[in-house]
């Protein structure tokens, strides 16, 4: 079976009564977690960003919390999960604004960690990633926005 585009799928979820469409979006809900808590931030947490947000850090402090730094393999294995968490929740939400705020945070604490990175390719790839996906993503924001971020980059890009 191949997917319809999403202007085809749109069309017919505009033919679909309410009753329909809840069952529909609510039987996509049970097959994927990651589409349940999709979900579950479009209907309870888009409405405050800022919580999202300080969630979103608190997720990222608690799986850093866990890091292993006697030996710079297993720190990399904590970092990425760490990643992988916020970005997945950079996704859920969609905007800019958050995207940053979220890289910037995610760049400070792997920062504070005290790792030596810089000794690990892929650790020091990893950080220079993320810097140049929050300076691709501030270039696309208000002149004001990209002022308030620029001293907390400027820090950042020093390590």
């Amino acid at each position: 079976m191949s997917a319809y585009s999403i202007s085809h799928i749109k069309k017919e979820l505009q033919v679909l009564d309410s009753e329909q469409l809840q069952q529909v979006i609510l039987r996509l809900g049970k097959y994927k977690v990651e589409n349940k808590e999709l979900l579950s931030y479009l209907l309870f947490k888009a409405h405050d960003e800022a919580i999202f947000i300080e969630e979103v850090k608190e997720g990222i402090d608690e799986s850093l919390s866990t890091l292993n730094d006697t030996n710079l393999y297993w720190a990399k294995k904590t970092i990425r999960k760490a990643l992988r968490f916020a970005n997945k929740n950079i996704r859920y939400s969609g905007i800019k604004e958050t995207e940053v705020e979220i890289r910037i945070y995610f760049c400070e604490r792997m920062k504070a960690t005290g790792l030596p990175f810089q000794r690990s390719t892929a650790l020091d790839n990893l950080y220079n990633g993320q810097l140049k996906k929050i300076e691709k993503v501030l270039s696309t924001l208000h002149e004001d926005l990209q002022f308030d971020y620029e001293q907390q980059i400027e820090e950042l890009r020093n390590h």
